[in-house]
């Protein structure tokens, strides 16, 4: 696909068993990686000056997410040096040479015959792999997101610093907002009316959940409300970034003639911001006023706390492995199913870490340091998430676990039966368009060589990637 489709099934993608163990797969890394965000920030540790400090250092964190992300080009190349199946790499093969620009094909076993047919086909099928791999220009192009990425987790880590991290995820819920309308205004992806519900439903609980972060300060003598409030506005900023960043991610991940698989993308990002925090955004940080020994961040005393802390620098690498294992999941969410997937995704991890974090501060600690209490505004932000699950729920429909307005007690008198029976049959004839295209390439596949037998069995994820790239925008 090369373009914005108009069609309304690129919205709604399938979920099968595979992409929804990559979904929760993000989501267990996800809540872990918020934890550790969170906790790193009640953390002490000893500073330039011999006294202890809290180690509140966002730009620190957003550094250590980009080098985490770098990992990724190991894996990137290792998986293109020794043929691993993975999501969004197709290995070339001696003789299947009919490719969709961008990828290769998982490769096949064929019978002990050679011919001097095989030879020629396989030097044809290097030669297309060479002329089909990633260009250079995208390796540069990819600083885009790394540009979003950048912006959008450094206003949220400094969001982070006056909230607690349930009401921080929830509130990075209202990602699907700013998603669902760049998908229809810039993507040009129409969606249906249903699912503009589901976006004001998400609207409401990001309402209650910025509304329960102000009471919580106004009731605790220790916090100030100006943070909450403030706290919530760069966290919504961040969100609205990263919307940016997902609807850019599909795009790169779907172009047609230049396609950048999800390790590549994962790799370059962190490669980049790696770069760019240290070259901008700590010189900046630096030469900043602020509370950190005269600076918005000392990187000197930043150095000086992780070294004289054992604690700060364990934490440090579960972070690093965690945000490593979120970033490669999410974005294998948006590659296999589609953007709105991704911020469907980070309107689930509400659920796991505040659950989670009230483990902590109730089972876990005893002195209570760590973790989230239950407060008596937490009500309004159960009923919050309650309403961000609703609206998640109504978006997704028809895919399994969804709910569909067609006149039930919940549907506020609302019917769309027909918009429904639309994407179904939509979705059908793709399955149908699908096996006649499998049974194509099947038939061009045993056209190939007289002399060696074509096995027609490769593994159900392979026939499920091949056609991940055309549906999506």
């Amino acid at each position: 696909m090369g373009g914005a489709s108009n069609d309304s099934s690129s919205s709604t993608t399938r979920c099968g068993v595979f992409e929804l163990s990559i979904f929760v797969a993000a989501i267990v890394s996800g809540t872990a990686c918020s934890i550790c965000s969170k906790t790193m920030m009640e953390l002490h540790g000893v500073g330039i000056d011999g006294t202890m400090e809290l180690f509140t250092k966002p730009i620190f964190q957003t550094f250590g997410m980009f080098v985490g992300m770098m990992f990724g080009l190991i894996m990137h190349w290792a998986v293109l040096v020794l043929k691993i199946p993975f999501p969004g790499y197709e290995h070339t093969s001696a003789l299947d040479n009919d490719q969709r620009p961008g990828y290769n094909t998982t490769s096949t076993n064929y019978g002990a015959i050679q011919s001097e047919k095989d030879q020629l086909l396989a030097s044809q099928a290097s030669t297309a792999s060479t002329s089909n791999a990633t260009p250079v220009w995208m390796y540069f192009f990819l600083i885009i997101p790394s540009i979003f990425d950048l912006g959008a987790t450094a206003l949220c880590m400094m969001g982070l610093r006056y909230l607690d991290v349930s009401i921080y995820q929830l509130l990075r819920g209202s990602g699907i907002i700013f998603v669902a309308l760049m998908k229809q205004h810039v993507l040009g992806d129409r969606l249906f009316f249903f699912q503009w519900l589901g976006v004001f439903w998400n609207v409401v609980s990001v309402i209650l959940v910025g509304a329960t972060a102000i009471l919580n300060s106004n009731d605790d003598v220790d916090l100030d409300p100006n943070d909450a409030f403030w706290g919530v506005a760069l966290v919504m900023a961040g969100a609205f970034v990263q919307a940016l960043q997902f609807v850019f991610e599909e795009k790169v991940m779907s172009m047609e003639d230049a396609a950048a698989p999800p390790l590549l993308l994962i790799g370059m990002e962190g490669f980049w911001g790696t770069l760019l925090c240290l070259v901008v955004v700590y010189p900046l940080a630096y030469y900043f006023p602020g509370e950190d020994h005269g600076s918005y961040e000392d990187p000197f005393n930043t150095y000086e706390m992780f070294m004289n802390s054992n604690t700060i620098q364990w934490s440090f690498v579960i972070y690093f492995f965690t945000i490593f294992a979120y970033n490669l999941f999410a974005v294998l969410v948006t590659f296999m199913l589609n953007s709105i997937w991704h911020a469907i995704l980070d309107n689930f991890r509400p659920i796991t870490v505040w659950l989670t974090d009230l483990m902590i501060f109730y089972v876990i600690t005893e002195t209570g340091d760590f973790g989230e209490p239950w407060t008596k505004f937490s009500v309004v932000q159960l009923l919050g998430m309650f309403v961000l699950l609703y609206g998640t729920a109504i978006y997704n429909a028809p895919n399994a676990g969804s709910l569909k307005l067609e006149g039930q007690w919940y549907s506020f008198g609302f019917n769309l039966r027909g918009e429904y029976e639309e994407i179904e049959l939509e979705i059908h004839e793709e399955e149908l368009n699908r096996e006649w295209e499998e049974r194509q390439q099947n038939f061009k596949a045993r056209r190939t060589s007289s002399l060696a037998e074509r096995s027609p069995h490769t593994s159900i994820h392979t026939q499920a990637l091949r056609g991940f790239a055309s549906p999506k925008i």
